[in-house]
């Protein structure tokens, strides 16, 4: 799990029920192995899961991510078994722990220390009773993991990783503190652009959001940017490092950097404009169309 080395990363809530279905489906049409799909202050992730893999017959839907403050650790584990056992084992969680806004301002809740807090309830998933029908395969879990903290908590007590907003410098280091055997699953923004400037302002404006989340930006910190990079909507170093712009060669090179440094499965985020995927270049890249 996933079932390819490649899948698609991208939220729904924009869509309806039915045009999320149809969008599911053109992404398995195109041989991609997993969807991936975020929980913010849409639909509920685990319940939108249910609902994609209703409706598709091979594709694998991932939580990127489920939030740990979203519902306690028997929910979590009861959805996770229930979902695979229903599809088959087509749905992979990922697990992260949020960022203090949306805990603490938005679901007022307290944030606890990320690494404690994330062992404590994988722990207690993991002793989690459950009164039906297991599924026939194991469960698996990942971790949104960018720290090596974290990191080393998803080779001890998770299936892998699933980082975000990284470059592939950061993808060798996740598999060198993952080791072998467990699944490490990057995503990675691509924008279809040539024109760099073009290009970067689009980029500009999707890390906005993530330039104010200090798990983001420390994490960059950590890559070797400084307070230089993270001024004026990020620094063009640091935009081209997160974001692969260009042509479909550039954007097929940056991927391949990816599954060099260590990743078992790459999902890119289209971006397209006015938050909506770019289908054009999902279709490019699609494994049938290689």
């Amino acid at each position: 799990m996933p079932s390819g080395r490649l899948g698609v990363w991208t939220g729904t809530d924009s869509l309806t029920a039915s045009q999320a279905v149809t969008f599911a489906q053109r992404v398995e049409g195109w041989g991609y192995g997993a969807l991936w799909i975020p929980e913010g202050l849409g639909r509920e992730v685990c319940s939108m899961a249910a609902w994609l893999l209703a409706h598709t017959r091979a594709l694998t839907v991932a939580s990127g991510i489920a939030s740990i403050y979203a519902r306690d650790a028997v929910t979590a584990a009861a959805a996770q078994k229930g979902l695979n056992e229903m599809s088959a084992g087509r749905f992979l969680l990922g697990l992260g722990v949020s960022h203090i806004p949306l805990v603490q301002d938005v679901r007022q809740h307290e944030y606890g220390k990320p690494v404690a807090t994330m062992r404590a309830y994988l722990t207690a998933m993991a002793g989690a009773p459950y009164g039906s029908v297991m599924p026939a395969a194991p469960v698996r879990t990942v971790l949104a993991a960018l720290g090596p903290n974290m990191l080393r908590l998803a080779a001890e007590l998770a299936d892998g990783a699933h980082p975000y907003n990284v470059p592939p410098e950061h993808t060798h280091q996740a598999r060198m503190a993952l080791g072998p055997g467990k699944l490490l699953c990057v995503e990675q923004g691509v924008i279809l652009e040539t024109d760099a400037a073009q290009a970067r302002a689009r980029a500009r404006q999707f890390l906005s959001l993530y330039l104010g989340l200090p798990n983001y930006v420390n994490n960059w910190r950590r890559l070797g940017f400084s307070d230089a990079d993270f001024a004026g909507g990020g620094s063009d170093r640091l935009v081209d490092a997160v974001i692969a712009w260009g042509d479909e060669r550039a954007i097929r090179a940056r991927i391949d950097a990816h599954w060099q440094a260590g990743a078992d499965h790459v999902c890119v985020q289209a971006i397209g404009r006015e938050g909506s995927p770019d289908e054009r270049l999902l279709a490019l890249l699609a494994p049938r169309s290689s």
